[in-house]
């Protein structure tokens, strides 16, 4: 039986695709070996946000190389679409692919099998306007199904790669979404989360068919217990998103909504499609309608001509929005983007202390969030064994409104649904007690 090993850097949406890309050679016969032990076949789905991303990429296709001279090396991903000829150019390399013709990846296996001379299908990704779908009928290290709606992004924030990677938006076709929901649904996952380049853009491409109607659809499946928006800007939590949050009781009281900058200036640098004034009239809307609801961001610090009274002005406005959790970042310049060439860059010593500030407020807000809910019995769908517990007693999970819980129970929860009374607030997890399972996977 033939083998392949994967390696995949970057985020939640490589993963998925990932997984896809496996499906295909699990059709074929293949059987998934660890990455680092000898393949037949090693595919490297990469990450270009950063040119720490390039380089990592580099890193990793050399060791598959290193590691089995013999295999086809195969390079996919956001570095391989931006960069094809750079990674081509990789001693080792036999398959560059991009972000974009995964689906092919088998045929195009076969031929270099046939012809042993390197192939390199990566094209221009701006003029590709339908969603590739790849069948994901399920994840194996995962306890959430993980469903991606959509591809790309049209906003072209000045410190961004991504739409040069990914290209422009572009929808999944509803009725796929949900046949691969139910698909889900049917083997046994409690929660579904949805994902993509830029989610809450979804239908922006479609007919009269936008995420709110998605979501009401999503709703009406039997079984599933919780959907998740893994991500949605401020500017797309429009009042027909807000109108199924009201209705549904399978919404998770959890959004993650990407501030990047609490300061105007900056967030028009940036190219942002919002103010802070209002990011938060969106963020008071959603508390409204969930009292409790998690709201977690990400920020980027230190981004060009961000001055002292700009950050302080910033760090100010993340206080008042009481985040549950900041994702922070200190800006990094990445070649291609016209932040890159901006003048006024920040020196990385300050840049470092503002990353710390940032971190220490996040971490404040974190407890202070979940001291809320002790004493309080919540769902949670245990995600396996915790790591940091060395008797190896402790199992993990999360609340729909994200909160991290360890709590004594045993591998065979994991996926199945249990009601936990919160003991004890922290970062990065709180502890509780198992109340008692709700439901099985």
């Amino acid at each position: 039986m033939p083998t392949v090993a994967f390696q995949t850097l970057g985020c939640k949406v490589n993963f998925y695709e990932t997984e896809g890309i496996w499906q295909l050679f699990k059709n074929e016969g293949y059987r998934q070996v660890d990455f680092e032990s000898a393949a037949d076949v090693y595919v490297i789905n990469t990450c270009t946000v950063t040119n720490t991303g390039d380089r990592k990429s580099r890193q990793v296709i050399r060791r598959a190389v290193r590691r089995n001279p013999d295999a086809i090396v195969a390079v996919t991903g956001c570095y391989a679409q931006t960069a094809p000829a750079e990674v081509a150019a990789i001693p080792g390399v036999d398959i560059v692919i991009g972000t974009q013709d995964r689906d092919k990846i088998m045929p195009l296996v076969r031929q270099y099998q046939q012809e042993r001379q390197p192939i390199n299908v990566v094209r221009n990704i701006m003029k590709t306007r339908e969603f590739e779908e790849l069948n994901v009928p399920g994840f194996a290290d995962r306890t959430r199904g993980f469903l991606k709606i959509q591809e790309g992004c049209n906003n072209f924030c000045t410190f961004c790669i991504i739409p040069w990677s990914r290209g422009l938006l572009r929808s999944r076709k509803p009725e796929s979404v949900m046949q691969q929901a139910r698909q889900l649904v049917d083997a046994g996952y409690q929660e579904i989360v949805l994902t993509g380049i830029h989610t809450g853009g979804y239908g922006e491409d479609l007919d009269n068919y936008r995420l709110a109607q998605l979501l009401q659809e999503l709703d009406s499946i039997d079984g599933l217990q919780r959907i998740r928006i893994s991500s949605i800007e401020a500017s797309q939590i429009t009042d027909d998103v807000l109108d199924v949050l009201r209705s549904s009781n399978k919404m998770c009281r959890h959004f993650h909504v990407p501030l990047q900058a609490g300061d105007n200036d900056v967030l028009k640098r940036m190219r942002r499609k919002y103010t802070t004034e209002e990011f938060g009239e969106k963020i008071e809307k959603i508390h409204a309608i969930f009292p409790d609801v998690a709201i977690t961001t990400d920020v980027i610090v230190g981004f060009p001509g961000e001055t002292e009274e700009m950050f302080e002005n910033g760090y100010r406005f993340m206080e008042r929005m009481e985040f549950s959790e900041m994702h922070v970042f200190p800006y990094s310049q990445r070649t291609g983007t016209p932040a890159a060439r901006m003048e006024e860059q920040v020196d990385e010593d300050v840049k470092n202390r503002r990353v710390e500030q940032a971190i220490k407020l996040s971490e404040r807000m974190q407890l202070a969030y979940a001291e809320k809910f002790v004493g309080q019995v919540l769902d949670v769908i245990p995600e396996g064994r915790w790591k940091e517990d060395g008797t190896g007693e402790l199992i993990h999970g999360y609340t729909d409104n994200y909160l991290n819980l360890v709590f004594p129970g045993s591998e065979d929860l994991r996926g199945k649904l249990v009601r936990v009374k919160v003991e004890k607030a922290g970062v990065p997890a709180s502890q509780g007690v198992m109340a008692r399972v709700l439901a099985t996977s």
